[in-house]
């Protein structure tokens, strides 16, 4: 059951959560601390390392004011911050992962994810097996003794397929599993992954908490059951993010409520009058009634963002790049989350075990904060040059 965050709401941990102003002179935002050196009062102190900072990949007060932050979302013991999306991913399977190990990883992950596995991972001697999204509770007959971590996405990259959480990660801690969840999509704010079995929580904060399309970030937080091995692998790569894009996804993060609220309200809109057009074959969006994975929406999540997929009613390559190449105000890039609209014609050929003929090209649309009118306008006219 998703517990509340405390006894403070959600917007208002956002706005509050992860320092107090009176400890920087009543200054409303933290201080940005640019440090690699951390100079300390004596030797006895520097031998014992018996002060809080000590160095600057160890942390400053402006990363520990985001992963303070993020730890009360989360419900989490620990946080760090990291470079990228894609080091939260990496970080916490070099952490958990050795020679010999056997992972399952969700077929429907982001593909950065997928090349780091099936590269590195399988190079350093680990067997690397992928999983149906809609395994659910029978994960449990692709355990071995050696399965040491399971990595679920929900809803999955571009196709948003839906997952059993709860019962994969009970079925992955009977096998002795750690459980690892990319939750980007939702944020904490419409999923907490650790309230439903997850042990370690991982966001592109890139994407919603930055919100801006400016900054690259990743945060990754655990249980008490994983957060000292976490700790103790970030401080041995020192793959630490650095104070200026802290602090951008700091700001961020203190407007994410609101801003997702519009992302998910427009994007609802949008998918909603898109399932009713005729040159459109599908809405892939886990919150609409006709999703396959709408009940274990509903039953486990919050609330949808404002990022889904159509499949065109027709054709194949050209005519996704005539959608694209018509679209004004939608943008033709990667990543999400930031303010304005974008699109890209989704690739599903890295799909090993959940191969799907959509029987039309897949657009995945990243809904921003413009006026809905004229993002339904924009779609239109993208929809207009299919049958010119």
């Amino acid at each position: 059951m998703t517990k509340d965050f405390g006894p403070r709401g959600p917007n208002t941990v956002l706005t509050h959560g992860g320092y107090d102003p009176r400890d920087y002179h009543g200054f409303v935002n933290p201080p940005v601390v640019h440090a690699s050196t951390v100079l300390f009062k004596d030797a006895a102190t520097m031998a014992s390392r018996g002060q809080k900072y000590t160095y600057g990949t160890r942390g400053t007060p402006t990363t520990d004011a985001l992963c303070e932050a993020i730890n009360e979302l989360e419900g989490s013991v620990g946080t760090i911050a990291v470079p990228s999306g894609l080091a939260a991913v990496t970080i916490p399977l070099l952490g958990f992962v050795s020679a010999c190990d056997h992972i399952l990883l969700v077929d429907s992950i982001y593909n950065p994810t997928r090349r780091f596995a099936d590269t590195m991972l399988k190079r350093l001697g680990v067997e690397v097996e992928y999983y149906e999204p809609g395994l659910g509770a029978a994960i449990a007959d692709r355990m071995k003794p050696n399965t040491s971590v399971v990595f679920t996405e929900a809803p999955g990259s571009n196709t948003f397929d839906m997952q059993d959480i709860p019962a994969i990660s009970k079925a992955a801690h009977a096998g002795g599993a750690v459980v690892m969840m990319d939750n980007t999509w939702a944020t904490p704010l419409y999923f907490r992954p650790l309230d439903h079995g997850v042990d370690i929580s991982i966001h592109a904060a890139t994407k919603y908490p930055a919100g801006h399309s400016d900054v690259l970030l990743g945060t990754v937080s655990a249980n008490e059951a994983c957060w000292e091995r976490l700790w103790d692998t970030y401080l041995t790569t020192g793959v630490c993010a650095g104070p200026d894009d802290v602090y951008q996804v700091l700001r961020g993060l203190r407007t994410m409520g609101l801003r997702l609220e519009r992302h998910q309200e427009s994007a609802l809109a949008l998918a909603r009058w898109l399932e009713g057009r005729e040159d459109v074959a599908q809405v892939l969006h886990p919150a609409l009634e006709s999703h396959p994975g709408n009940a274990l929406f509903k039953r486990d999540f919050k609330g949808s963002s404002g990022i889904f997929s159509i499949v065109l009613a027709k054709g194949g390559q050209r005519e996704a790049h005539a959608f694209l190449d018509a679209l004004k105000i939608f943008g033709l890039g990667y990543s999400w989350g930031g303010y304005e609209s974008l699109a890209v014609h989704v690739d599903l050929s890295d799909r090993t075990v959940s191969k799907k003929d959509y029987g039309g090209p897949v657009i995945r649309l990243q809904i921003g904060l413009e006026d809905v009118a004229d993002i339904k306008a924009d779609i239109e006219r993208g929809l207009a040059a299919l049958s010119a």
